[in-house]
């Protein structure tokens, strides 16, 4: 159900799955305008890690993630999470557990050291990452200063 694939092989499939992550978690009034082009370069970098999730062939979810070494800690390799989203009709049955544990396999093998993940304060998958061992290590304070 989870595969490592190329962005811009599945970019023209994850296109509505953006959308209604952005319908289920946005909280500012921004409207979602994803800079493909920036993605589709990091990804020739080797910088951009996308796992699918499908079932039957159809895209169901992923995981979106940006590879580079710490701006901090340079020589710690990092894997920032840009989002992640399962379809509701794919959740359950620890799909969202199962989506991360591929995601840290891949990571692995890529030789990241330390994972990043944010979540949603009004949609929070905590529980989720939690059951991963991850532990509370920053909160994000946002405050929307355009017109």
């Amino acid at each position: 159900m989870f595969h490592v694939e190329k962005f811009a092989d599945s970019l023209e499939e994850l296109k509505p799955l953006f959308f209604l992550c952005h319908d289920e978690i946005a909280s500012d009034k921004a409207a979602l305008s994803p800079n493909y082009a920036a993605y589709l370069n990091l990804e020739t970098l080797g910088s951009l890690l996308l796992v699918a999730a499908r079932e039957a062939g159809e895209l169901v979810g992923y995981y979106l993630g940006f590879v580079a070494p710490g701006l901090h800690y340079a020589t710690v390799m990092t894997l920032t999470t840009g989002s992640f989203f399962l379809h509701p009709k794919a959740r359950g049955k620890f799909a969202g557990v199962k989506l991360f544990r591929a995601v840290e396999a891949e990571a692995r093998r890529r030789g990241v050291d330390r994972i990043f993940v944010g979540v949603k304060s009004h949609k929070d998958a905590s529980a989720v990452l939690r059951r991963l061992d991850y532990g509370l290590t920053e909160s994000y304070y946002g405050k929307w200063i355009g017109d």
